[in-house]
C-alpha cells in the first residue's frame, strides 16, 4: 500500500503467545497493511510455542521484514516479552526495565527509531503490569514511561497493552504529553472482551505526541487472541522550518570542523 508523505499506519496487538494460532494473527496483521506493529506476549523458543521464534515467523508471514524481540523474562524454556515488526529498518534499539513489586513478572519499555520520509520517529512499546490489582505499580510504571518519553525530542508514539481504562491515573499520566489516538478519531471501543463482567475493557492504546495529526483508528473485533488489535492512521506534521535550519547549521558546522 502506497502512503502519502508523512502518513503512517500503526498497530498494537497482544497476541497471547499465539495460543489461538499464529497464522490467524498473521492474517489479521497482513490484512491491515500496517507500517509498524507493536506486539505483546511474544514467545521465542519456548515449549509453548513449539520452539518457534514467533517474532521471526510473524515477520515472514506478514512480509514486514524488519523485526526486534525484547525479552522481559523466561517462560516455558524460552524468551518471553515484546516485539516490533516494521517495513522500516529498526534503529537504536533499547529496553528500559519498569518498576514491579517483589516477585512480580518483569516489565519493560522498548524503543526503536524508524525513518519516516527521512525524519526520525521514536516508537515505544510496553505492556504494563496486569489488572485487576497492581494499580499503584502501574502508576509508577507510567510515571517512568512518561519521563523517558519527555526526554526524547523526536516525534514519538507509545503503543501497547497498558492494562488500565482511559480515565485511570496511569493513563492520565501518559496523556499529559501524548494524545489518545482512538479517542481523538472516533468510537473508543473496548479491546479486551469480558463477557461475564463487562462487554469489553479498553486497555490497548496508540498514543501520539503533538508532532502527529490523528487521522483514523479502529479496533478489530477478531477472535485470534484474547485481545482485539488496534489500528491507527496518523500524519506526521511538517517540521518547523526554524528547527530544520538549526539542524542544517549544526551539521554544516560539524562538517566544516572535520579534519
Amino acid at each position: 500500500m502506497q502512503r502519502k508523505t508523512g502518513e503512517l499506519r500503526v498497530m498494537t496487538f497482544n497476541i497471547q503467545s499465539g495460543a489461538r494460532g499464529l497464522e490467524g494473527v498473521a492474517n489479521v496483521i497482513r490484512a491491515s497493511v500496517p507500517d509498524v506493529v507493536a506486539l505483546q506476549e511474544v514467545d521465542v523458543g519456548s515449549t509453548r510455542a513449539g520452539g518457534l521464534d514467533q517474532a521471526a515467523e510473524l515477520s515472514r508471514l506478514t512480509g514486514l521484514k524488519y523485526r526486534a524481540h525484547f525479552r522481559t523474562t523466561d517462560l516455558y524454556g524460552g524468551a518471553y516479552g515484546l516485539a516490533l515488526l516494521s517495513r522500516f529498518p529498526l534503529e537504536a534499539l533499547a529496553q528500559y526495565p519498569l518498576p514491579v513489586p517483589r516477585g512480580a513478572e518483569p516489565r519493560a519499555l522498548a524503543h526503536a527509531v524508524v525513518a519516516v520520509d527521512g525524519r526520525e520517529v521514536s516508537v515505544y512499546l510496553t505492556h504494563l503490569i496486569r489488572r485487576p490489582f497492581n494499580a499503584d505499580a502501574r502508576v509508577r510504571q507510567s510515571a517512568l514511561v512518561a519521563r523517558l518519553l519527555a526526554a526524547d525530542a523526536r516525534p514519538k508514539l507509545l503503543l501497547g497493552d497498558l492494562n488500565d481504562d482511559p480515565d485511570s491515573r496511569p493513563i492520565r499520566l501518559l496523556r499529559r504529553g501524548m494524545r489518545d489516538v482512538v479517542a481523538a478519531t472516533g468510537k473508543a471501543e473496548g479491546t479486551y472482551p469480558m463477557p461475564f463482567l463487562l462487554p469489553t475493557l479498553r486497555i490497548d492504546y496508540v498514543l501520539a505526541c503533538d508532532a502527529f495529526t490523528p487521522v483514523a483508528s479502529r479496533v478489530l473485533r477478531v477472535g485470534v487472541s484474547d485481545h482485539y488489535p488496534v489500528v491507527a492512521d496518523l500524519r506526521l506534521k511538517p517540521e518547523d522550518p526554524s528547527v530544520v535550519a538549526e539542524r542544517a547549521a549544526r551539521e554544516g558546522a560539524a562538517v566544516g570542523s572535520a579534519p
